[in-house]
């Protein structure tokens, strides 16, 4: 498993749907320069953990769009898949008003790219990338098939990056937004733990 933190972020050019029923033949990386990304991997259309994470991820759109981020979702898909998977309701297990970009990696190519491809089994593990304005990756996560992500812990690393490019300051464990923070040296750290 690659890991991609700190380095320039794979680029790609892929077909995609993109507000919840437009096809694109092409959607890259570099078209979202100057902004932030999260770049989340699924294994499969109609499956089963995959909406819940799809739905909760539109759920908090607003949240990510005040932080200037956006969403683009990934799998092995076709453009088709997704887009009928897109007009099927929530309760018939679809993703009906899923509204952000979801890429169609068909060729796989973007799976392999950022490391996430079960090559045996065909679909991506449930990676997840933050990607800040410059295009570097800042965060990177990897879940295993069964197990389903936590927006709100996407959107609480997103606040510490931004924090963090802001103040200069570093953000300690289990850290959210208002919460004490350091600086990052020695001095710093005694002035964070001096009540403790």
């Amino acid at each position: 498993m690659s890991v991609l933190v700190g380095r320039k972020a794979p680029d790609f050019d892929v077909a995609a749907v993109t507000g919840g029923n437009q096809f694109a033949d092409s959607c890259r990386l570099s078209d979202y320069k100057g902004k932030y990304v999260v770049l989340f991997f699924y294994p499969l259309d109609f499956t089963f953990v995959c909406p819940t994470e799809l739905h909760a991820f539109q759920d908090k759109l607003e949240e990510f769009r005040k932080r200037n981020v956006e969403l683009i979702g990934c799998s092995v898909d076709s453009k088709f898949s997704h887009h009928a998977w897109l007009r099927t309701p929530r309760n018939r297990g679809g993703i009906e008003g899923v509204t952000y970009t979801l890429l169609s990696d068909i060729n796989k190519t973007v799976s392999r790219d950022y490391d996430v491809l079960l090559e045996d089994a065909g679909v991506s593990l449930r990676g997840l990338f933050l990607i800040d304005r410059d295009g570097i990756v800042r965060h990177q996560v990897v879940n295993d098939l069964p197990l389903g992500r936590n927006v709100d812990e996407v959107l609480r690393m997103i606040d510490a990056l931004q924090f963090t490019e802001e103040f200069g300051e570093v953000c300690p464990a289990n850290w959210n937004k208002g919460a004490k923070t350091m600086k990052p040296d020695d001095e710093g750290l005694k002035e964070f733990f001096k009540d403790a």
